[in-house]
């Protein structure tokens, strides 16, 4: 699904620099490279705050422990998403109040937000999947009128830009009050480990996360909040300040790749291609089709029998997932979500795919559909 090797070689001598310098400064931990490269991410993103942390998942939890959540407060989220944004909802003792999803852009329907909103409603967490921003006008209207906090759970969208109703643009994590981004290796820009980051620009809140992900502590031994111990650490850094320079690149090849799919698949009575959501750019995290009318399965199976791995995203619902029973949910109470982890297929979408590749994957894709 990514060529992460073929992406290392084409700028390894930078990289392999880059981790040197750590190594041979020997500040592994907060060191001049996890603050080069948080101001770097603040100059590309335009937002006040970057605070490094050690996964995306991470980010999430302590951008919710920064906000005073408390156990019981309910948080809106999406259902069709990966499980790490209700896992730490439900790991502070949270409420997760789940809702369905836009059957064309995947992510988080406005309109379920707000019938779900009750008097212990605290916060919303859209999560911008696949590559693309969820549609946060409606969704800070929302917030604003009701007084909740938005966390934008950005870990497949970083450097997708959004459009307001207004005109003004800003990147996907710098809407809401908080944004959370994974660095994981297969994300858009992502390090040789675990990594993440968390984005505000307001002051008071910066000031409280970067407490929390150091113990609680500003002083040495001196703990003024219930922290954790997440930081990004300084060789993850030194890889992601050399990618970042090169995201925007990225995301164009990205791009180019999506529109190759596009060409081979519009039209198709049995594929629908990805929407784009007309107030967000696409970074195309994963390139997912809808597959209806065949079996998504048995192309899925054909495609890997041909060694073209092709991933679902997510085959199961969370209402539907053993450690996210709930008795305010049963089967079919999410239609498009449930649609849709039977319908979904992602190709493989990376920076280092060739034409040769793209065309081996579409007309292998097409000779199963065509037999039907």
């Amino acid at each position: 699904m990514v060529d992460l090797k073929g992406q290392y070689e084409k700028i390894k001598p930078e990289v392999d620099a880059a981790i040197q310098q750590v190594l041979d400064s020997t500040q592994f931990i907060n060191g001049q490279a996890v603050k080069d490269f948080q101001a770097d991410l603040e100059k590309y993103l335009n937002v006040k705050h970057v605070i490094p942390c050690a996964n995306g998942t991470d980010a999430l939890q302590v951008a919710m422990m920064a906000l005073d959540l408390k156990p019981g407060d309910e948080v809106i989220t999406a259902n069709f998403t990966f499980v790490a944004t209700v896992e730490v909802i439900a790991l502070l003792g949270l409420t997760p109040v789940l809702v369905d999803v836009d059957p064309d852009t995947f992510n988080i329907d406005p309109e379920a937000i707000e019938r779900a909103i009750t008097p212990k409603t605290k916060a919303i967490v859209p999560v911008h999947l696949f590559g693309q921003t969820a549609d946060m006008d409606a969704i800070m209207d929302i917030a604003n009128r009701h007084k909740l906090y938005v966390i934008e759970d950005t870990c497949q969208a970083i450097g997708s830009v959004y459009t307001s109703d207004s005109g003004h643009s800003r990147m996907a994590g710098t809407i809401g009050h908080i944004g959370c981004t994974s660095f994981f290796p297969s994300k858009n820009l992502g390090c040789y480990g675990d990594g993440g980051a968390i984005f505000t620009q307001d002051d008071d809140l910066a000031y409280k996360i970067r407490g929390i992900v150091n113990h609680g502590m500003f002083v040495r031994y001196y703990h003024d909040f219930v922290g954790v111990n997440s930081r990004l650490d300084s060789i993850q850094a030194a890889v992601l300040k050399v990618k970042l320079a090169r995201l925007d690149e990225y995301t164009a090849a990205r791009n180019k790749a999506a529109e190759y799919y596009d060409k081979a698949f519009t039209g198709n009575k049995y594929i629908q291609v990805p929407a784009r959501f007309e107030k967000s750019s696409h970074v195309f995290h994963q390139y997912t089709l809808i597959i209806s009318g065949i079996d998504r399965n048995a192309l899925q199976e054909f495609l890997t029998k041909r060694d073209i791995p092709a991933m679902i995203y997510y085959p199961v619902p969370l209402h539907l997932q053993k450690a996210y029973q709930d008795p305010r949910y049963k089967e079919g109470d999410f239609p498009v979500t449930e649609e849709l982890s039977r319908e979904v297929l992602s190709l493989p979408m990376h920076t280092e795919l060739t034409e040769d590749q793209l065309e081996f994957i579409t007309s292998s894709v097409l000779e199963f559909v065509n037999q039907k």
